[in-house]
């Protein structure tokens, strides 16, 4: 009886004389939900850790040179240039009733106040720690909003912690008859010294 034999089935049968699949004909089993490899991170190189802190330092470098370039410039361009002048006009006395004029308060920081034999020009600054204050006309009087301070119409101080009346600006008359207010030149009326009020003469204008 003739048997037969499996030693002939060579290799392109895909079996071994043994029996056995290849190995790289061997499927890998898969396991569902296994989490896929971490992504490998990428590390700079040294030269170009080098190049990215050079590019730090010259930004620094950059910023710091523009900052005292401003800096520099801020020196020959001081504020005061874009001040208001302390020497204008306001007008003719007519122009001004009894009382507080407040139409210079916020360009040039004074009251023109007008009484039924003079007028003079307070500067608002508050005698206490320099603040600007209001005038109360129901009260008939000027107040300071910071600590409380009270001034009459003539700017003497009567309550709160200010030590003295508010000053006033010096006042002339031009050459077409306008008031010339000069805030460079102020007047104090200072407790035990003579009342530069009364005593100076541009610090009113008879009218």
């Amino acid at each position: 009886m003739e048997t037969k034999s499996n030693a002939g089935v060579g290799v392109s049968g895909g079996v071994t004389p043994s029996g056995v699949a290849p190995a790289a004909q061997v499927a890998k089993p898969t396991v569902k939900g296994a989490a896929s490899p971490a992504p490998e991170k990428v590390v700079p190189s040294l030269p170009d850790a080098l190049k990215l802190r050079r590019q730090l330092v010259w930004t620094s470098i950059t910023a710091f040179l523009g900052a005292s370039l401003l800096m520099f410039f801020r020196f020959f361009f001081p504020r005061t240039l874009f001040e208001p002048s302390t020497k204008f006009r306001v007008g003719f006395p007519s122009d001004f009733g009894p009382g507080v004029d407040e139409r210079f308060k916020q360009s040039h920081r004074i009251w023109v106040v007008r009484q039924p034999e003079k007028l003079f020009v307070i500067y608002a600054k508050c005698t206490h720690l320099g603040c600007t204050p209001n005038w109360i006309e129901p009260e008939n009087k000027f107040k300071c909003p910071c600590h409380g301070s009270g001034y009459d119409i003539e700017g003497k101080n009567f309550e709160g912690p200010a030590p003295r009346p508010m000053e006033r600006a010096s006042v002339e008359l031009d050459a077409e008859g306008q008031i010339v207010v000069d805030t460079s030149r102020l007047f104090p009326c200072n407790p035990g010294s003579p009342c530069e009020f009364d005593t100076n003469p541009n610090s009113y204008l008879v009218v």
